[in-house]
């Protein structure tokens, strides 16, 4: 009760620990309260089930500086810096890949594209690297001797690792897992749902909403 619109939150790797983009393609159009609320509710996530303390929130953007952007983005940007929050500022997609905040917010058509492109080109360093490294002997024993650092960094990029993204806003715990997930990443879907369930986020984010006096979905029109 009180959101507008329910965000496909997945958790992307950065050199400084994972960042939720919220959204990532539930909704292609937004409006600034979408986003407003998207931003709460990462917060939340990244707080109670990752144990981030005040976690940095960002708003996706072309530029940092203040008044950027399309009407969106800077009508979002007020609203986001009126919420108790730790409200970074407009980011720009290479500043998520560096780790610069633990929450991007934007919307669903912006998010999607974020993430397929950080899927893209982490698999393709992943290809480069691999024709590299099977060139010749001497590369081939180099592979060899990284062989364990190699697959911590594709282990970062595993999807099965996280086992989904959370579905944050509805009215319940739901999370979305990859189509061909496999035991593993099941199980790590039920960690994750359990983690939202024992750390009460679906009540958190109802309370925190409620005070900010925002419409119902009922009212959101």
């Amino acid at each position: 009760k009180g959101i507008d619109r329910p965000a496909l939150s997945p958790l992307i790797p950065t050199t400084n620990g994972p960042c939720m983009i919220i959204d990532a393609g539930a909704n292609t159009d937004c409006k600034p309260k979408n986003l407003q609320q998207f931003a709460l509710m990462g917060s939340i996530y990244m707080e109670k089930v990752m144990g981030i303390s005040k976690p940095r929130i960002g708003l996706l953007n072309i530029g940092t500086e203040v008044g950027k952007g399309n009407e969106l983005t800077k009508q979002s940007f007020e609203l986001l810096n009126k919420l108790n929050i730790n409200f970074v500022g407009n980011v720009e997609a290479r500043d998520v890949a560096e780790g610069i905040c633990d929450v991007c917010v934007c919307d669903g058509f912006v998010g999607n594209v974020l993430l397929k492109n950080t899927e893209g080109v982490a698999q393709a360093f992943l290809n480069i690297l691999k024709g590299i490294f099977m060139q010749n002997t001497v590369s081939k024993i180099a592979a060899f001797m990284l062989k364990k650092g190699l697959k911590a960094f594709k282990k970062k990029f595993d999807y099965k690792e996280v086992g989904g993204a959370p579905f944050m806003g509805i009215d319940g715990i739901m999370i979305k897992a990859h189509g061909s997930s496999d035991a593993r990443a099941i199980k790590n879907a039920i960690r994750q749902a359990k983690l939202l369930y024992d750390n009460k986020c679906l009540d958190i984010i109802r309370q925190e909403i409620s005070n900010l006096g925002v419409d119902t979905v009922e009212d959101a029109e």
